[in-house]
């Protein structure tokens, strides 16, 4: 493996957590949300990262980089609450909240941040590693 293979995984992973970040946001953000229906309420998002290790096996090295598959809704039902009074009620009087768990999405955002901080970390060790070694030819 190369040392600029190091940038590329470890961009990679920046890439990846940052869609992990931004989807947060947006769960958070809609957290309370309501429909009139369950199919209007905003549903919680999360993506579907894989590693292309398959990939790297195959071309005999070990670069695995982190793609993006793509980002799926969450199957858990809306919260329904009988509010009769609400502007965005249905006929029998109830609304449908969104399904977002904002504890479980504040882990979420935890992590996803302490992820992007330690491929920050790798990069900045690369490059120290890589300014050394030029050092030692002067």
């Amino acid at each position: 493996m190369g040392t600029l293979n190091i940038f590329d995984i470890a961009g990679s992973g920046m890439n990846a957590q940052t869609l992990r970040l931004n989807l947060v946001a947006s769960n958070i953000s809609n957290a309370n949300s309501v429909g009139n229906s369950p199919e209007t309420a905003y549903k919680s998002r999360q993506p579907v990262f894989a590693a292309e290790l398959n990939n790297a096996l195959d071309k005999q090295n070990a670069l695995s980089k982190v793609t993006v598959k793509g980002v799926v809704e969450s199957e858990a039902p809306p919260v329904m609450e009988y509010a009769p009074y609400h502007p965005m009620a249905n006929k029998d009087g109830y609304i449908f909240k969104s399904n977002v768990n904002t504890v479980e999405e504040m882990a979420n955002m935890m992590s996803a941040s302490r992820s992007y901080q330690n491929n920050v970390e790798v990069l900045n060790t690369a490059k120290q590693m890589m300014l050394q070694t030029l050092k030692m030819g002067q």
